[in-house]
C-alpha cells in the first residue's frame, strides 16, 4: 500500500493519484505516522504537512516509521525539507525541491510554505517561494527578465510573508517595481497552462511515479535508540487506539480508566511488574521480582515504589495483561468519559485538560481510592500511576466525564425523591 500526504500541492483528483493500491490522505500532522494502516513493507509519500495550525510531524516519527520496515519518501514541500534532514538514515528525496535543500541552497519551512484554503480542500491560496523563484528563472530564460532585476524581484517577492504572498500581491509588487512586462507574460503563461511555473507539483507527480514504478536504494535502518525515548514512549502511547465492541477507543483511555476505577487493579500492576523483572524489554538477565527488589533494597520497600518501568502500549500482550480486568460496562464508559470531553469546550469557556483543577482530580481520586491525603501517592504507585501527582495529571482526562455522569445520579435521585 502507498499511503500519500497530501493536500495543496496535488489535488486527490490527480489521475496519479486513483492507481491501484494507493491511499490518499490529508497533508500530514503529528501522530499520522502511528497509523495501524501503515504496514511493514507499505510506502509513505510525504508531500505536505500541517505545521502551522496543528503540530508537525517529528523527526523520531519518521525514524520509527522507518525503522519497522516503511519506505518513506520526501518531496515538493515540507516532504522534501525532511527527506534532506533524514536522507542519512534512509529517507528518499524526490525531485527539485529536495536536491534544493539537500544541497543547501535554500533552508527554511517558509520557501515551500502556503496559505491553505480554510474550507478543508487544502488549494493553495498563496504562492510558494520555490515555485515563484522557478518562475523567476523561466522568465530569465524567455528573455523577459535580465539576472539582476530577477534577482531582485525574487528578493522582494521574498520578503512577504507567505501567507500574504497572494498572486495578487505577486502582481502588485511587479508593478511595483516596474516589471509589468513580467507580470503580463506570467498571466498570459498561466492563462494557457494553470499549473505553469509550478515545481512543486511536478516534484510530487515525480515521487508518486517513483513509489509506484521505481526502485529506490534501500536506506540504513536507524537504530532503536535514535527513537526510542521518552517522549516518542508518550507520543506512541498518545496514538495508539483499539476497536472493539463497535467502539474506537484510545488505549491509554482504557488504562487510566482501570488505573483509576478497577479495584483489582493493584494486583494487575504487581503482575506487570513481576513479567517485566522476569522478561525485561532491553533483553537483560530475567530475575524473580522477590530477588530484584532484595537486590536493590533489602526488602524494605513494596516494588512498586521501587521499579516504574515504562508502559509500552504498541505491545499486545502488555495492552492484554494490563486491560485483563476491564468490561464491556468498562468499554462503555470510556467512550462516554471521552465524547464528555470532545463536548466540554462548548460548554465550559477556555476548557482543556490540562486546566482541570487539580484539587478537583485530588478528591475525585480519594473518593474512589477511598484513602486519606497522606494515602494518595501509596495508591497511585500501587496502581503504576508512580505518584499522586502523576496520578492527578493522568485522571483530569476523567473529571468531565466523572462530573456528568454525578450530575446525572443527582438528577435521577431527586426526581425518585420527588416522585415519592
Amino acid at each position: 500500500m502507498i499511503h500519500v500526504f497530501t493536500g495543496p500541492t496535488l489535488s486527490r483528483s490527480e489521475p496519479a493519484l486513483a492507481a491501484p493500491g494507493v491511499r490518499v490522505l490529508p497533508p500530514a500532522r503529528h501522530g499520522d505516522l502511528f497509523d495501524d494502516a501503515i504496514r511493514e513493507g507499505d510506502t509513505v509519500v510525504l508531500l505536505d504537512g500541517l505545521y502551522h495550525q496543528a503540530p508537525a510531524l517529528r523527526h523520531k516519527e519518521f525514524l520509527a516509521a522507518m525503522g519497522r520496515g516503511v519506505r518513506v519518501i520526501g518531496a515538493a514541500s515540507i516532504g522534501a525539507l525532511r527527506a534532506a534532514e533524514l536522507a542519512p538514515f534512509g529517507m528518499l528525496g524526490v525531485g527539485d525541491v529536495y536536491a534544493a535543500y539537500a544541497r543547501g541552497e535554500i533552508v527554511g519551512d517558509d520557501e515551500v510554505a502556503v496559505g491553505q484554503s480554510p474550507d478543508g480542500d487544502f488549494r493553495a491560496l498563496t504562492w510558494p517561494m520555490v515555485n515563484l523563484r522557478h518562475v523567476l528563472e523561466l522568465a530569465h530564460s524567455a528573455g523577459v527578465l535580465e539576472g539582476e532585476r530577477a534577482a531582485a524581484l525574487s528578493a522582494a517577492l521574498r520578503a512577504i510573508y507567505y501567507p500574504q504572498r497572494t498572486p495578487a500581491a505577486v502582481r502588485a509588487v511587479s508593478r511595483r517595481r516596474g516589471e509589468t512586462r513580467f507580470g503580463e507574460w506570467l498571466a498570459e503563461r498561466l492563462e494557457e497552462d494553470r499549473n505553469f511555473g509550478n515545481l512543486k507539483r511536478a516534484d510530487a507527480l515525480a515521487a508518486v511515479h517513483v513509489a509506484l514504478h521505481g526502485r529506490a536504494p534501500a536506506g540504513h535502518r536507524p537504530l532503536p535508540a535514535l527513537w526510542e525515548t521518552t517522549y516518542f514512549r508518550r507520543w506512541s502511547n498518545a496514538f495508539a487506539r483499539t476497536r472493539v465492541d463497535g467502539l474506537d477507543l484510545s488505549t491509554e483511555d482504557r488504562l487510566v480508566y482501570q488505573q483509576v476505577f478497577d479495584p483489582a487493579f493493584r494486583e494487575t500492576w504487581a503482575v506487570y511488574l513481576e513479567r517485566r523483572s522476569r522478561w525485561p524489554v532491553d533483553g537483560g538477565p530475567g530475575r524473580p521480582l522477590a530477588e530484584r527488589l532484595g537486590r536493590a533494597t533489602g526488602g524494605d520497600l513494596p516494588a512498586d515504589r521501587v521499579f516504574h518501568p515504562a508502559v509500552d502500549l504498541r505491545d499486545e500482550a502488555t495492552v492484554a495483561l494490563l486491560l485483563a480486568g476491564e468490561t464491556a460496562a468498562d468499554r462503555r464508559a470510556v467512550a462516554r468519559y471521552a465524547h464528555a470531553r470532545t463536548l466540554a469546550p462548548g460548554s465550559r469557556l477556555g476548557f482543556s485538560t490540562a486546566s482541570v483543577r487539580e484539587d478537583l482530580t485530588r478528591d475525585l481520586l480519594r473518593r474512589v481510592w477511598r484513602c486519606p491525603a497522606q494515602g494518595l501517592d501509596a495508591q497511585a504507585s500501587a496502581r503504576g500511576l508512580v505518584h499522586g501527582a502523576r496520578a492527578v495529571e493522568a485522571a483530569k482526562r476523567l473529571v468531565p466525564g466523572f462530573l456528568d455522569e454525578r450530575a446525572e445520579k443527582t438528577e435521577r435521585t431527586q426526581e425518585v425523591c420527588g416522585g415519592r
